[in-house]
């Protein structure tokens, strides 16, 4: 989510944060710290099925996701739908930019064309590469217990009305990062639906852009927030507490070699009252010992690519998770 530049710097000593206002509505401490440990399928599980589709929503709960991590962006008629990119044209077979195209236009696409299973989008490949082309444009049968419309991009509200009881973190994207007004516009949005879905409980919402953040937890102050990147710059560098309502840390492994996501920042966030999600998107690689170090470290929860490879680790390890009790490595610390 943040600037990898930004958190490389967070390996750098910083002097100690006091304690950000992390209380929820009514003065509660923040839930979150004792939220874990939570497998989130980061954009649904992009390398086990077609990024931010309902069919990898889908797929990632059942086999035991507790967490849904997606990223929003507008069409030209104000619809907020769920995918990574500005555009079309990596995921899928249109081109363009998705605030350029109604939700209509945007709906017709196959979110599945250009998916790769183990190497989420890459367009370019022989057409055998593909096996989950077509079936949202009905030239292929979907897997059993699925649909064609599971293979689109789906709207916002969907999303939020089908996993009404499933912790949901979305990110708030802009067309491009030096479009601020875009990722205010989108916020005002997010803000708006939300209350008008009555989700505002066990969510977290984001942003690369902090202006977003602010005029997001303006509108829709009981919705908890992770910081974006000027906010985890100062907390990391500074000791600067992050914006009020801020409930968790979403933060790499590592930058460039450099840790990140070590078990003394880790103790640090949980000293103030942050939680500590992780993600991955390519700074460390996800597999079985990253993943098991991360879980040692005392990372509250994981964004994985990898679903189904993170399920058995935490079931094979009795990792304790929301609602069922289990192991929990860093109970005595």
């Amino acid at each position: 989510m943040a600037s990898l530049t930004v958190l490389a710097l967070a390996a750098a000593p910083g002097s100690p944060a006091q304690a950000g206002d992390t209380s929820q509505p009514g003065g509660s401490s923040n839930p979150w710290l004792d939220t874990r440990f939570l497998h989130i399928a980061h954009q649904g599980g992009e390398s086990e099925a077609p990024s931010n589709t309902m069919y990898a929503y889908r797929r990632a709960v059942v086999g035991g996701a507790d967490m849904l991590e997606l990223d929003v962006h507008s069409t030209a008629d104000d619809v907020l739908v769920a995918i990574h990119d500005a555009t079309a044209d990596r995921t899928t077979n249109g081109t363009g930019s998705i605030r350029d195209m109604t939700y209509r236009e945007v709906r017709r696409l196959d979110a599945a064309y250009n998916f790769v299973p183990g190497r989420n989008a890459l367009p370019g490949l022989p057409p055998e590469s593909y096996p989950l082309r077509g079936i949202r444009t009905h030239d292929r049968t979907p897997p059993r217990g699925y649909q064609a419309n599971d293979f689109s991009i789906p709207s916002l509200h969907q999303v939020l009305t089908t996993f009404r009881d499933v912790p949901i973190s979305i990110e708030i994207k802009g067309t491009n990062d030096a479009d601020t007004e875009s990722f205010l516009h989108n916020a005002r949005l997010l803000a708006t639906l939300l209350k008008q879905t009555h989700r505002t409980q066990n969510m977290i919402v984001t942003s690369f852009n902090d202006l977003s953040v602010a005029e997001f937890h303006r509108l829709a102050p009981e919705v908890a927030l992770a910081p974006g990147m000027a906010g985890l710059t100062n907390y990391f560098l500074a000791g600067v507490p992050p914006i009020d309502g801020t409930v968790a840390l979403q933060v790499p492994v590592q930058f460039q070699g450099i840790p990140v996501a070590t078990p003394a920042f880790i103790a640090r966030a949980h000293a103030d009252g942050y939680a500590v999600h992780v993600w991955f998107s390519g700074t460390a690689p996800e597999d079985e010992p990253t993943y098991n170090a991360l879980i040692d470290a005392c990372a509250d929860g994981l964004m994985s690519s990898w679903p189904t490879l993170l399920e058995r680790i935490l079931n094979e390890r009795g990792i304790a998770r929301p609602g069922s009790p289990g192991i929990d490595p860093c109970a005595t610390r």
